[in-house]
């Protein structure tokens, strides 16, 4: 076993408007140990209590680094060569973004990015006609982890957006959610979401009826707990959340709005919540009926005692197993009934022509409408 830490990167927070501005690298000085599949642990023994919270400049940053040397859990420093592949083929790959990762940046500062990973892993197949070289087909959050879709060509990219266009995606993710136990084993979240312009949290997405929020559109989140437990020594619940809708930061949203913020989320829980080492939100199942191929695949799950030390489970509600066979069943259900309308609505099917093939300008409008709507969760 390698007797040095592992080095783990964060970056810096800047009390002014959230930006980031740089990375700093500090080394965790307990001994730590290997977990199966080789992710990094500290060892329980070697924990010491929390210290109190830090306040002023980097408040953020200088949170994290007193969480890990109390006791982190994963400890998984984020590379170029770390990458994780959960599906490819020549159309498709889909990755497991690791957290506290942007998907792409023109910031001179943020050179590790899931793009520059994919160009590291895969030159050959960065696409030159693209500004960064790879098409994501729906984002993810800074801040979440999980499996992320990406297109390799055009045509690739066509098939994946119809997919979005005509809701026939499946995305399902775990959270943790703090401030007491979730009494309720499922409920529907139906909160209207809008961008909030008032001053200091332009940010930020709110509810319909928070002062200053603009244009709050319908929203629907699904909720199912999965387990009861603590975080820390702190009431958590483990939960399954299904977006029906993609307004961004929807879940995070509607988790705060119920009066159960992701533990971890500073900006939702109005910056009370600083203390891990991450958000706990990961995107844990994903499909994708695309005209091409099927594209389904499950991100492990991170929320698990033997990768996260603070995590303990002590209430099971709800197998995670047996509810992603449930979500794959409907979708079965729901992309056949699509093909039969198909079918019958177009009886005789002729070749379009190349000017019949392309869809006109105010067609793409929703279609771009909706997917710059399912953006970061």
């Amino acid at each position: 076993m390698d007797a040095r830490a592992p080095c783990l990167r964060l970056p810096a927070l800047l009390s002014k408007g959230g930006a980031w501005e740089k990375e700093i690298q500090f080394r965790v000085k307990l001994p730590p140990v290997r977990a199966p599949g080789g992710n990094w642990l500290l060892a329980p023994e070697t924990r010491a209590p929390r210290p109190p919270p830090p306040s002023g400049p980097g408040e953020k940053a200088a949170r994290a680094r007193a969480w890990c040397a109390a006791g982190p859990a994963v400890m998984e420093p984020v590379s170029l060569d770390n990458l994780s592949i959960l599906y490819q083929s020549p159309d498709f790959i889909v990755v497991n973004k690791h957290w506290d990762v942007r998907i792409d940046s023109k910031m001179w500062y943020e050179k590790l990015t899931l793009q520059s990973q994919l160009k590291h892993r895969f030159p050959e197949l960065a696409d030159p006609d693209t500004y960064y070289g790879f098409r994501f087909c729906h984002q993810l959050d800074f801040s979440t982890s999980g499996a992320l879709c990406v297109a390799l060509n055009k045509a690739a990219a066509g098939c994946a957006y119809k997919c979005f266009k005509e809701r026939m995606v499946t995305k399902a993710y775990l959270a943790l959610q703090v401030r007491g136990h979730v009494q309720e084993e499922e409920m529907t979240i139906s909160y209207a979401i809008g961008k909030n312009l008032t001053e200091g949290l332009t940010h930020m997405m709110c509810i319909e009826g928070t002062e200053g929020c603009e244009n709050p559109k319908p929203c629907q989140s699904e909720l199912t707990v999965l387990e009861r437990g603590l975080y820390a020594g702190d009431p958590v619940t483990k939960v399954l959340l299904q977006p029906l809708t993609g307004r961004t930061h929807q879940l995070r949203v509607h988790c705060s709005a119920i009066g159960h913020p992701i533990v971890g989320d500073f900006t939702y829980s109005f910056k009370k919540d600083s203390g891990p080492y991450r958000m706990m939100l990961h995107a844990y199942y994903l499909r994708i009926p695309t005209s091409k191929e099927l594209i389904e695949v499950s991100a492990p799950d991170p929320f698990v005692p033997t990768l996260d030390l603070h995590w303990a489970p002590r209430e099971a509600v709800r197998r995670l197993e047996e509810l992603i066979q449930e979500l794959k069943a409907k979708s079965v259900q729901a992309e056949e009934e699509g093909r039969r309308e198909d079918a019958a609505s177009s009886p005789d099917l002729e070749m379009p022509s190349q000017a019949e093939g392309l869809e006109a300008k105010e067609q793409r409008a929703p279609c771009e409408e909706w997917l710059a709507e399912w953006a970061p969760e």
